[in-house]
């Protein structure tokens, strides 16, 4: 188990996960600092070390993340559970919770067809725009923490995010007002936006 937690500190950080009384999880990413050292063969048949973990971050997230999607549909049945996109390109406002006490920073994919997202958080009062053509199952990726723009190969697209003018918006705690517009969107058209809520304890 050492070597495990151990492996953090060149392989990347490994989630510390914490199981509530109601079932829930909260975790955090974290990087093993110290706890394991001492001489060889110690640890074999019983040992108490006090580990010290590195959590860069500082705050715990969700164990499930939130998805919201919406997808292209030529007609809108006012009896269906889920908005699409409709024939105009605009989804129109949509609101989102965030259940956690600190900001999150959500993270995006787009699938074509499509050759522009324009994303907005009225709560904010901001907005970013992507230009990038994509065909019909093709996908792009904006994250937003760190912020960046994967094309459908997992090349970085910096030049997709128009500028200036785009903010690579968080979620508040609460309620947000968002709104998509897509141009040159088509049956497949799909924008999911998933985040995990943040947490100052467990």
């Amino acid at each position: 188990m050492g070597e495990s937690f151990a492996l953090t500190m060149w392989k990347g950080p490994g989630l510390f996960r914490l199981t509530r009384p109601d079932g829930t999880a909260r975790e955090v990413l974290a990087y093993y600092q110290s706890g394991w050292e001492g001489e060889p063969g110690q640890g074999q048949t019983e040992d108490s070390p006090t580990l010290s973990l590195l959590c860069p971050d500082g705050v715990w997230r969700d164990s499930q993340p939130i998805t919201l999607s919406r997808t292209y549909g030529e007609d809108v049945d006012y009896l269906a559970p889920f908005p699409n996109i409709s024939s105009g390109d605009t989804i129109g406002a949509t609101e989102m919770t965030n259940p956690g006490k600190v900001e999150a920073w959500p993270s995006w994919t787009l699938t074509g067809p499509a050759t522009q997202l324009v994303a907005t958080n009225h709560t904010l009062g901001q907005q970013f725009t992507v230009n990038y053509a994509l065909s019909s199952g093709q996908t792009i990726t904006i994250t937003t923490d760190p912020g960046r723009v994967l094309g459908p190969a997992g090349q970085m697209l910096g030049g997709a995010l128009q500028r200036p003018g785009s903010t690579l918006w968080r979620m508040v705690p609460g309620v947000n007002d968002l709104e998509f517009t897509v141009t040159g969107s088509g049956p497949g058209t799909t924008i999911t936006v998933t985040f995990y809520p943040h947490y100052n304890t467990a």
